[in-house]
């Protein structure tokens, strides 16, 4: 017997509308179910094939700045989607965190509106011994940013940037 995947994770909220209209406009899930009277919302990113991957509920009492939840990670099918996530984020105002390259991914770490840390990230066809980030310039065309994470990957020096930007607890 083993486990065979993640099934679902969800977060308590504060500010369940806040968060409901930034998962399904900013990220782009889909509402499976909702409980407005419960104060519960089920997401889903492929609604035909999962119910709910993810879930919101009013309840959270940890204080602001509290760390919860080291991080939720979203797979995308392609470096468009990266990209196209990448200029979302800035013209939502999104506060991002890093993007990288991870040597075998290439993501976006930011930070939904009540401070969890969320990633959109792509898999490569490569293994790379973890942990391995470095930044990584999204404001490219697709070919320079693959040839940067390249670039990144063979360059030697430090396999790890660690960042210390945390969450806006004013957001």
């Amino acid at each position: 017997m083993s486990i065979v995947e993640l099934g679902h994770t969800g977060f308590w909220v504060e500010d369940l509308a806040k968060m409901r209209d930034f998962y399904t406009r900013v990220l782009g899930l889909t509402v499976t179910d909702e409980d407005e009277e419960l104060g519960i919302v089920f997401f889903s990113s492929r609604p035909e094939v999962e119910h709910h991957e993810f879930v919101l509920a009013n309840g959270r009492t940890a204080p602001a700045g509290s760390l919860l939840t080291h991080q939720v990670s979203w797979r995308v099918d392609s470096l468009e989607a990266i990209v196209e996530f990448h200029q979302r984020f800035r013209a939502e105002g999104v506060q991002v965190q890093q993007e990288v390259t991870h040597g075998n991914a290439i993501g976006i770490y930011f930070f939904d509106p009540e401070g969890n840390r969320n990633e959109v990230y792509l898999r490569l066809d490569k293994d790379v011994r973890q942990p391995f980030r470095k930044s990584l310039n999204l404001d490219q065309d697709l070919e320079a940013i693959l040839a940067e994470a390249e670039r990144l990957l063979s360059d030697g020096g430090a396999a790890y940037q660690p960042v210390t930007t945390q969450p806006d607890p004013a957001r």
